[in-house]
């Protein structure tokens, strides 16, 4: 396979997970959150399980020697995250939902430096500083004054909880380094979410079955769940972390565009100056520091 065609790998993962995101708003009403989330992790484990329980089986005393950490990533990747984005869906749009998920790489930063004490450059500062006034602006619809007399919206600060929740995960996974193969990991991981996501799930009115509602499953349980994280660790393994994590700059962009062509959503002006502004922040934090030169070093 020739490097360009590396490049499809981050690409397809993207669009994937710009699909789950007209998927979650499309989901409010048609299916209760609680049911959906339980529901995409449940087909996902039992789609992974003919090919990892063997694995997880054989390797059982590793498992519950990290059981607790596994428990916290379960908890804070997959009932959070994805848990609240479906309660935000009910009252925030899925252009919104896209700008909050491209900021998890900037609050993931930010985490890191707080709990990890990781020191960051200047760039990654100035990029924060600038895709916060750009997240800001969108919440504001456009106008700072309005935070201040109307506060932020309920779908907003539950998409903005998600997405902490879920910076968080990541900056777990580096913080403990599980000696357990990839899909080992996952297995036990969404196994660990089940047990959050199961009291809502059994407590939640019934959902019928339609059509839809198994498509709008399916596409979180299948694609969502198991693909675009294959795609994207192809892309890391090819490409390295720091071009691949430049593809999560597309997001809040390709949301935008296929949800107002999809579900009608309408593009405001505060959503392309305020999107633009997180994608101008996140790029500047992507870019890697310059080496001191060896006689200031």
């Amino acid at each position: 396979m020739t490097p360009r065609l590396y490049l499809t790998f981050p690409l397809m993962a993207v669009l994937i997970w710009t699909g789950n995101n007209l998927v979650t708003r499309a989901s409010a009403g048609a299916i209760p959150p609680s049911v959906i989330a339980f529901d995409r992790w449940f087909l996902a484990f039992v789609l992974l399980t003919p090919f990892c329980l063997r694995g997880s089986w054989a390797r059982r005393a590793v498992i519950r020697r990290h059981l607790p950490q596994i428990v916290v990533l379960g908890l804070l990747g997959m009932a959070l995250y994805q848990g609240l984005a479906y309660y935000a869906a009910a009252s925030t749009s899925a252009t919104n939902i896209g700008i909050f998920v491209a900021l998890v790489p900037l609050l993931t930063l930010g985490i890191s430096a707080v709990w990890l004490r990781q020191r960051h450059g200047p760039l990654a500062v100035v990029g924060g500083l600038v895709s916060l006034a750009g997240i800001l602006f969108v919440l504001g619809q456009g106008d700072y004054g309005r935070l201040w007399s109307h506060g932020v919206g309920r779908g907003d600060a539950l998409m903005l909880g998600a997405c902490l929740a879920y910076a968080a995960y990541g900056v777990c996974l580096k913080r403990w380094p599980l000696p357990l193969p990839v899909w080992t990991s996952l297995y036990a991981q969404v196994a660990a979410g089940l047990v959050f996501l199961l009291p809502g799930y059994l407590m939640a009115p019934s959902a019928p079955a339609t059509p839809a509602t198994i498509a709008m499953v399916a596409y979180a349980g299948i694609p969502t769940s198991i693909l675009a994280p294959v795609l994207w660790m192809q892309g890391v393994k090819h490409l390295g972390p720091g071009r691949t994590a430049i593809f999560m700059n597309l997001l809040p962009i390709t949301t935008a565009v296929l949800a107002a062509l999809l579900l009608g959503e309408v593009l405001h002006p505060y959503h392309l100056v305020g999107g633009g502004l997180v994608v101008l922040g996140i790029a500047l934090a992507q870019r890697p520091a310059r080496p001191r030169p060896a006689a200031e070093a």
